[in-house]
């Protein structure tokens, strides 16, 4: 295992600038053997394939520049607990993806989130297309059964098929429910908006039973009341929690391939992602759809997707300290 911090604790220093040394996940140590990760809690996954989008691409340069954007350590302000000194966090890279053959693609990641849930720990992956949660929730699924899902999205992505085409990042959640790796029961999404899908697919989604807050119910219930019906209805049990960052107002995430004006603020995604992980028993979660539009933490979109997935480690090391 590899330690980006070495050369700066050989001199005596507590931290190194998140501009230098090696390109891991919040400075975590990088590993891509599954024997590093006995022990370890929390191991990032990259999954930097666009190849089942229907618009604009780019997302294959996402989980570089999440880990781009970056930050040092430190404490949650609020929470009051620093997540990396919690819980043993690892980079696990990426998967081995085959540019223009999604089927190895998926194959791939399927077989490294694999890797990461038959050592106990949670995988968290960094998209990528949202087509990839399919191999990442039929991964969990495999030691787990199926499980609950939480889903962040302005599209539903329940589609049949999109463009006649049926392993989309527009069909991943009619497959996995159609296939059992997630119970429609416990599957609820929230902050739908905009023209995408039809009465065909809700009507499907009614028929299984899954739950949708639109962002008209975020607005007026507010992000709490969604969240606390969220829990209630996903109940105890394992959950996937899946974030496609268009669900957000593309004045907080403009780098993504199909975005929707009339989403959430950033502030109500990220406390929402760190209630869930607190409230509910997470065992696997990705971000998905960072197309990134500059450089570094110039961009907004990968530094809100970074968050993200902080405030979900936040909340895992909340709920670890609470026991």
């Amino acid at each position: 295992m590899i330690d980006p911090l070495q050369r700066w604790k050989a001199l005596g220093l507590p931290d190194k600038p998140d501009y230098a040394g090696l390109l891991t996940f919040g400075g975590a140590p990088y590993t891509q053997d599954a024997h590093d990760l006995e022990g370890v809690d929390v191991a990032i996954v990259g999954a930097p394939t666009d190849d089942l989008v229907s618009d604009r691409s780019g997302t294959r340069f996402g989980p570089r520049a999440i880990r781009a954007a970056g930050c040092p350590s430190g404490p949650h302000l609020e929470a009051k607990v620093d997540a990396f000194a919690e819980l043993r966090i690892v980079d696990y890279g990426d998967a081995p993806v085959v540019p223009s053959d999604p089927a190895k693609t998926h194959a791939a990641i399927e077989q490294i989130v694999a890797e990461v849930v038959a050592a106990g720990a949670i995988p968290i992956i960094l998209g990528g297309d949202h087509s990839i949660a399919e191999p990442d929730i039929k991964a969990v699924r495999a030691k787990h059964g199926p499980v609950g899902l939480v889903h962040f999205d302005t599209h539903t992505d329940t589609g049949e098929e999109v463009f006649g085409v049926e392993v989309s990042h527009g069909t991943p959640m009619y497959r996995l429910v159609r296939d059992g790796h997630v119970d429609p029961k416990r599957y609820v999404q929230i902050g739908l908006r905009g023209y995408w899908p039809g009465e065909h697919e809700f009507g499907w989604q009614a028929e299984q039973g899954i739950a949708s807050f639109f962002m008209h119910d975020v607005r007026d219930l507010g992000i709490a009341e969604v969240v606390r019906r969220t829990v209630e209805i996903v109940g105890a049990g394992p959950v996937f929690l899946s974030v496609d960052v268009d669900v957000l107002d593309p004045a907080f995430a403009p780098g993504t391939g199909t975005p929707e004006p009339g989403g959430m603020t950033s502030a109500d995604l990220l406390w929402a992602c760190r209630a869930i992980a607190v409230q509910l028993d997470l065992v696997g979660m990705d971000v998905v759809e960072v197309l990134p539009t500059a450089v570094a933490s110039a961009d907004i979109t990968a530094l809100v997707a970074e968050r993200v997935v902080r405030e979900t480690l936040t909340g895992l090391a909340v709920r670890r300290r609470a026991g």
